[in-house]
């Protein structure tokens, strides 16, 4: 019997650890197969507080899960497979065995959804990535390419016109998901042009990424154009679907009720899987410390 067991094992997972073992809290976390979220895939992290020469994603997960430990937080590198949210303590199945807790936090994070085209994939933080915020002071007095159409490419853009010589919005359909007033900052700005009917077929460059090849969706026509950067702003796909009874929204966000509270008594939620507004290392190591202080109130409550 645990008094708090956590689902993932990102920034929001690996902070709420940090402070359920130091409240005394026997913790335990299901950490995934493949753990420490989507900053295990990034390169140099040079926004998270403490680092002020930076540091590479995986080195920062690393550090922080071994903090954890050290507190006396238990790790298990399997997959969480189903869980029973109906009442307190809560059962958890993950890889081939069940664990019960009094309380669980729910920080499974967001992935990215890539384009899946040729290229992609091995040039992530080698110039393809998806969080302008982060990685745009890479791309000072550059030229690079945002795929999307929406408010979040929109936003993409802006970010990256801060520090990038041209920002190119490629779009597939004739015309931007954009609300009006994003579409009409973005168009306002002079480093910002766009192309539409057009989709990035592949991703050239041997080593960092040097140019894409593009198609016009109209003529089938494809051309290759330079470029030193691409950012994929086509939305992020959260992990809630495989808790059954956790309220999520139209997008499957995780609903928050309160502070960090889900819709069942004990059940909290921190990080990407609920928070469709940030997005970023910090915020959720910021809301995994809430999730981590109101399971502990919730504990404490049920003595």
């Amino acid at each position: 019997m645990y008094d708090v067991i956590i689902l993932g094992s990102g920034p929001a997972g690996l902070t709420a650890a940090i402070y359920t073992t130091r409240a005394n809290l026997k913790t335990l976390v299901i950490a995934g197969e493949k753990w420490g979220g989507q900053l295990m895939l990034t390169t140099e992290v040079e926004n998270f507080p403490g680092f002020p020469e930076g540091i590479q994603g995986p080195d920062l997960m690393s550090n922080m899960r071994k903090q954890a430990e050290h507190h006396g937080a238990k790790f298990v590198d399997v997959n969480f497979a189903s869980g029973d949210f109906l009442k307190s303590p809560f059962t958890i199945q993950a890889g081939e065995k069940s664990y019960q807790g009094k309380a669980i936090i729910i920080a499974t994070g967001a992935d990215t959804k890539w384009l899946d085209i040729p290229g992609e994939k091995e040039k992530i933080g080698r110039g393809v990535s998806s969080c302008a915020p982060c990685d745009a002071p890479f791309f000072r007095n550059k030229y690079v390419m945002v795929a999307g159409g929406g408010d979040s490419a929109m936003e993409e853009a802006i970010v990256l016109t801060r520090f990038a010589e041209q920002v190119t919005i490629i779009h597939r359909r004739d015309q931007f998901r954009a609300s009006s007033i994003m579409f009409d900052k973005a168009k306002a700005n002079p480093k910002i042009k766009f192309i539409l009917n057009a989709q990035i077929t592949e991703i050239l460059g041997d080593i960092k990424v040097t140019g894409v090849k593009i198609k016009n969706n109209v003529t089938n026509e494809e051309v290759e154009m330079p470029t030193d950067g691409v950012f994929v702003a086509i939305g992020h796909i959260p992990n809630s679907k495989v808790f059954p009874g956790i309220d999520i929204d139209e997008k499957g966000f995780i609903k928050v009720y309160k502070h960090t509270k889900t819709n069942k008594e004990g059940v909290f939620v921190a990080g990407d899987v609920h928070d469709r507004q940030y997005m970023q290392a910090i915020t959720a190591a910021g809301f995994g410390c809430a999730a981590a202080l109101e399971a502990e109130r919730w504990v404490e409550e049920q003595k």
